[in-house]
């Protein structure tokens, strides 16, 4: 039951006794984050790893979000969730840098709101290994995540696996803009939409629309 069920949220519900209800207007509806899981594919054209780095230091400070995503066939996947907490920008560059030498990702995408140089150089310094691109919030949340959101609504985007506490944060972002989930900031959910969005665009970096 744990093996098959685990994570996910019926098994969080009848295993581990959790109360789960969705938030009204929310972008990821539990029903639409259940029915967007999907077997990792073999091999990736693309794998990147998002990064919604803290703006402070310690146990009270907000998450650093760092999220694998990859790219396939025209299809994009959650692949891991590496993010941590209470670690200095030392100790959480280094954990960017483990996953991408785990997954072999071809590239950073960092949100750069909260000090863009001091970013790229923790993150150039723990030796990463690959292009580090810094990426500015300029939108609200609900804005950026949006067109991601219709990704998996349109069968286009996956969860390569159960990722509870992404999940979590995903099902509390609403289309008003608001943020209604379990932790204080969607540290996760950010770190996620930066490298899907990267994943999504075009070599130009325009999202275009073929004509039929």
């Amino acid at each position: 039951m744990t093996a098959t069920y685990g994570g996910t949220r019926l098994g969080r519900q009848e295993l581990d006794g959790e109360l789960i209800a969705d938030v009204e207007g929310s972008l990821w509806p539990r029903e639409l984050i259940e029915r967007s899981r999907a077997a990792r594919p073999e091999e990736f054209e693309r794998i990147v790893v998002g990064v919604d780095p803290p703006a402070g230091v310690g146990e009270g400070c907000d998450a650093c979000g760092i999220v694998v995503a990859g790219r396939a066939e025209g299809r994009l996947y959650v692949i891991a969730d590496e993010s941590c907490q209470g670690l200095s920008p030392d100790g959480w560059a280094r954990r960017v840098a483990a996953a991408v030498e785990c997954w072999d990702a071809d590239m950073v995408v960092a949100e750069a709101n909260n000090g863009g140089a001091m970013v790229e150089s923790v993150i150039k310094a723990a030796d990463v290994g690959v292009r580090v691109k810094l990426v500015h919030a300029s939108r609200g949340k609900a804005a950026r995540a949006e067109p991601v959101a219709l990704r998996f609504e349109s069968k286009r985007a996956f969860f390569a696996g159960s990722f509870p506490r992404l999940e979590d944060e995903l099902a509390g972002l609403t289309a008003g803009g608001g943020y209604e989930g379990s932790s204080r900031s969607p540290d996760r959910a950010d770190a996620m939409v930066w490298a899907m969005t990267e994943l999504s665009e075009t070599r130009s970096g325009i999202p275009r629309v073929r004509a039929l």
